[in-house]
Order: structure tokens, then sequence, then C-alpha cells
């Protein structure tokens, strides 16, 4: 039977952590950090580590790690989080290439962190497998992979399908891409090692406490306010439910299923020997990863959107999705087709309106934040907490002038036309992916109407 929800399969092999104390009363500090996901914890991380006289505090409505930092499918990525075309155009070409240097290096950093911290998190350095399957998608491989070049990736390599099947056994693989800035990891082991590593810092960690509202020099809880100068925002998701962020970022539902440990003789039929992080061309985006247990977890969008940025908190997934993502993997990997379907879950990430993170500090109102990382802050969030770092430090440094620092977007439109752009999109992507399958030969138009809507 397949568990459903409950957070995330990661937690059902961790166990859910023990909470920590609650804030019981007003407090002060000279930093306080409101989530303790990846970019609260590597935030608070960096500066007790640059300055340990600070005061931190780090509030947690659930327990650190709860959100998408708990619940994603593993991948330590290098991948920019955001357009880099975006991005070129408010700071020059040059800034993305140094953004994209920067992405790099993080995924290496925080193999670093988790090996100087004892953080064991199956972690494994492989890179990423993007495979084309159909030929509309071939078109788009080339395309992606020149983008990827050009903006500093000089050592990604354009495999033909025969290279991509020596590795891993795609169905129909045409052409494909290996990135090596990739890692597997664990989402649930690094963020709760995380997690321990920060407190024995002699940072303070307030679990089960809930912010209602952020503003100049405090942080508001029904238990008490935490007053301090610098107040960080590091709510990804679920900033949709503070006190005027609602249309500030789209909480967008993944969802991903994880197979029971395959059979020896799959394992031969599949390859996968190099433990790559594995995804594909489809328009509903589609990701996997060979668990350290022999499994695979893969995920996908699924339901994309719930109407008023409503975010579910057990993580529970429609059935409609779970047999969609199982479909895609017997699809993809034939030898999958009886394996048994574990658990399903859903988490949210936050989406800008021009799907673009960002790295901010007020010097004059004391108020920061990172995130929108629109599914890729495995590795994200821990250059956006040393960025964070060196805003709050006030130190000039290399990552206070990459192009996300500082950025802005406007907010979503209000409902139900945020409600009926986000669905509207994905029905015509998967309306996309169904006329490719059907032997197109370049991307269905719809696709591109798609990418319009939905400011790409």
């Amino acid at each position: 039977m397949t568990l459903n929800g409950n957070i995330s399969f990661w937690y059902r092999q961790t166990g859910v952590p023990r909470r920590r104390d609650p804030l019981d009363g007003p407090a002060d500090a000279d930093v306080c950090i409101v989530g303790a996901g990846f970019t609260g914890l590597w935030t608070a991380y960096y500066l007790k580590k640059a300055d340990p006289g600070l005061r931190i505090v780090v509030l947690e409505r659930e327990f650190a790690g709860f959100g998408a930092s708990g619940r994603n499918a593993g991948w330590l990525s290098g991948k920019i989080a955001g357009s880099p075309a975006v991005y070129a155009r408010e700071r020059g070409p040059q800034s993305v290439r140094e953004l994209q240097r920067a992405m790099n290096a993080t995924v290496d950093e925080v193999i670093a962190v988790a090996g100087a911290e004892g953080i064991e998190a199956d972690i494994v350095k492989s890179g990423y497998l993007t495979v084309a399957h159909r030929p509309a998608q071939l078109p788009r491989l080339r395309a992606a992979h020149e983008k990827s070049v050009h903006w500093g990736n000089a050592d990604e390599v354009l495999l033909s399908g025969r290279e991509v099947r020596d590795r891993i056994d795609v169905a129909g693989a045409l052409s494909g891409v290996h990135n090596p800035h990739c890692a597997r990891v664990h989402p649930a082991k690094l963020v709760q090692g995380l997690a321990r590593a920060v407190a024995a810092l002699g940072v303070t960690i307030h679990e089960s406490t809930p912010v209602t509202r952020i503003a100049p020099g405090r942080a508001e809880t029904p238990f008490g306010t935490v007053r301090a100068r610098r107040v960080l925002r590091a709510t990804e998701g679920f900033t949709s439910d503070l006190y005027g962020e609602r249309r500030t970022w789209l909480p967008m539902n993944s969802s991903m299923v994880v197979t029971e440990p395959l059979p020896e003789e799959a394992w031969k039929a599949i390859g996968w020997d190099g433990h790559e992080l594995l995804s594909d061309l489809t328009h509903a985006y589609t990701y996997a990863q060979r668990t350290a247990d022999g499994r695979i977890a893969i995920g996908g969008r699924g339901v994309p959107y719930r109407f008023g940025s409503r975010v579910d908190r057990d993580g529970r997934t429609s059935p409609k999705t779970v047999r969609a993502l199982r479909d895609t993997l017997a699809r993809l990997l034939p030898a999958t087709a009886g394996a048994r379907i574990d658990h399903a879950w859903s988490g949210v990430l936050a989406v800008p309106r021009d799907w673009c993170a960002s790295v901010s500090f007020d010097r004059r109102t004391g108020l920061g934040w990172a995130g929108g990382y629109v599914g890729h802050g495995v590795a994200a969030t821990n250059l956006a907490g040393r960025t964070l770092r060196d805003l709050v430090l006030e130190r000039d440094t290399e990552l206070t002038r990459l192009p996300w620092t500082g950025h802005r977007t406007r907010g979503w439109e209000p409902e139900p036309a945020r409600w009926l752009g986000v669905h509207g999109m994905y029905a015509a992507y998967r309306a996309a992916d169904r006329s490719e399958a059907a032997r197109r030969t370049t991307t269905a138009p719809i696709a591109k109407i798609a990418d319009r809507i939905s400011g790409r």
C-alpha cells in the first residue's frame, strides 16, 4: 500500500525529529530569522561563523526542514535559480557568468560543510543527465545546451542517444547532456544535520512558533515578539501566509513518488551505476534520483497551485498525480513497470512573477529576505545564506554584487486571475507534451504560448 503524505518519504526513513521548544515570551536578538529551512539555517550558520558574538534567533512554525527543504528531490545542483536572460538585462551578461561560477562552486561548498560538520546525507557528486526522448525535444535540448555553455558551463557535454543509454537505459533516448555540477543528497538528512550544526554553534531555534507578521525591528508570534535590529525572512513557499505577502511569491506544488527497492536484475537492465540525477525535456518537467538504498524517487508538477495561494501541510498527493508519475517512470525506464510505489508526497516551492530568485537586505529598515528559487533551492539556499551574511554584516563582496542581489519583481495577479493563469499554463504544457508524444518534430506551439503567459 502506498503511503500518501506524512510530510515526505525522506522523513519516513529518518524519523520525524523531536521538536525544539517554542518561544515562551518576548525576546531580544541581534538577528531574527523567520523560517528554519535551508535558507534560514544556512544564513544562521554563516552569520554565527563570521561573528560568534551575534545573538541569533530562528523562528519556525513547524520544525526545521518541514517544508521544501525536507521534501525536495535531492538535487544539489549548480542550476541558476532564475532566468539568465532576465538577470543579464538588468546587470549585464558577465554578472550572470559570475553567478553561474558561484553556483557551481556552491555544490562543492555544501559538500565540504557536510563533511566538516559530520553530516552524512548520502551525497554522491555525479552530475545531472538531461535526456531528450522525443523528436520535438531535440531542438530544445540543443538550445538549452548552447545557452548553458554560453552562460559559463563549458564543461557540460552533449551526448548521443547511445551514450545516454550507456549511463541510464532511458527508453527512446535520442540525445542528452551531462552537467558535472550536481550531487545527489538525502534532503532530510542534510537539513536535520545542518540544524544540529547551527544549534551547536549557539544559535537559538524555536520550533512550533508561527510568525504572523514581520516589521522593522520585530517578528510577531502568538507567544511574544522577538525584537531585533535585523529581521530576515526565509519562508520560501510559505511566504504567502505572512501578513502583506499574499502575492509576493506563488506557492507552486510539486509532487514525488518513490518505488520500493528494486531487485538487482532491474538495476542490471537500467544501469544508472553513476547515480547521476535524471531529468527530461517534457514541458511538465520530470526529475529523478537513484536513492542510496536502491529505489527511484521521481517527481513532477501534478496539481500545480491551490486557489488563494493555499498551502497543504501534510503533503498529500492526488491519486491522479501518483498514477501519472508512476506511468512516467515506467515509460522512461520500462524495467520498473512491476515495481511498487511505496510513498507519495508533495511540497511547495516559491515562484516569483518573473521566475527569478532574489536576495535583499535594506540597511535602513533592517529587513532582509531570500528565496523564490523556482525549484533549484538545495544549492541556491547556501549561496543565498552566504550572501545575506555579507549584506547583514555590511560587507561589499563578490557575492553581494551578484545579479540576484537586490533583484525586484512585481507581485502576482489577484485571484481568480492567478489560479486561472497557472492552471491554464500547465494545461497547455500537458497538451503540448501529448502533442509531442504523437511524433511532432518541433515544439508544440501551445507550449510557446504557455511560456509567454508564465513570464519565463
